[in-house]
């Protein structure tokens, strides 16, 4: 795999983009984004001192309908990545990474498909380590603070990127989804409304209980509320 560090892009899932021509797996990471990427065409603030990396990966023969492993598998990386650090993560449907409620990281996952198979992902991860995330107005958590003490990024980068190389399965994403059974906050199509989580299927759809009937929800926004000293978050 090549790997190539940068000191500033405009997007590191952009950057890679140049390499799908070239077959090879590729992975790219930047000291700081002045374009980063969020989900649903949002932006990402990427200042200095997080980790910013992209990983671009080729598949052979396999099915498009695997690809929300993908996903889990980043997510997979970043949880066994904090928890090297003494952070206790947590997973929020379908790959936002958690500390006490606070946003760690985000992921951005761009598939290309054909005739029903995976061909390539870009797996864009954004973590914040050391940055000053002050202007997301308490949402956002970085590793040092959670952590209580200082840390390289360089150092927290080469354990994430170690950590995407690593095995795992839908178990291990699982493992770290701890509001199944719980009571959640959903807002579907403007329509908000409380159900009980009761599963994630293999394929990345939640199913979820309201008023005693089923539904498969593949995209919707969710709050936990779980109580944290008489209130909720």
């Amino acid at each position: 795999m090549m790997i190539e560090h940068l000191r500033e892009v405009d997007s590191t899932n952009r950057y890679i983009r140049r390499y799908l021509a070239g077959g090879e797996d590729a992975l790219v990471t930047a000291l700081r984004q002045t374009g980063g990427m969020g989900t649903k065409g949002r932006s990402f603030l990427s200042e200095e001192g997080g980790v910013f990396l992209s990983k671009l990966t080729f598949y052979r023969d396999r099915p498009a309908g695997t690809s929300f492993l993908v996903m889990t598998h980043a997510a997979v990386a970043v949880c066994r990545t904090a928890e090297e650090f003494g952070v206790r993560p947590e997973i929020k449907w379908p790959n936002d990474i958690l500390v006490r409620g606070r946003k760690l990281c985000g992921i951005l996952i761009e598939n290309s498909i054909a005739g029903g198979m995976l061909h390539a992902s870009i797996v864009g991860i954004g973590l914040n380590v050391a940055n000053d995330v002050s202007a997301l107005g308490g949402i956002a958590v970085t590793l040092c603070e959670a952590a209580e003490r200082t840390l390289s990024p360089e150092s927290v980068r080469d354990r994430l990127i170690f950590q995407l190389s690593q095995e795992d399965d839908m178990q291990d994403y699982l493992s770290y989804v701890r509001f199944l059974g719980k009571q959640i906050d959903v807002t579907l199509q403007g329509e908000r409304f409380v159900a009980v989580a009761r599963r994630i299927l293999p394929d990345g759809r939640l199913e979820i209980e309201r008023d005693g009937v089923r539904q498969l929800l593949s995209a919707a926004e969710i709050r936990l509320m779980e109580q944290t000293n008489g209130g909720q978050r």
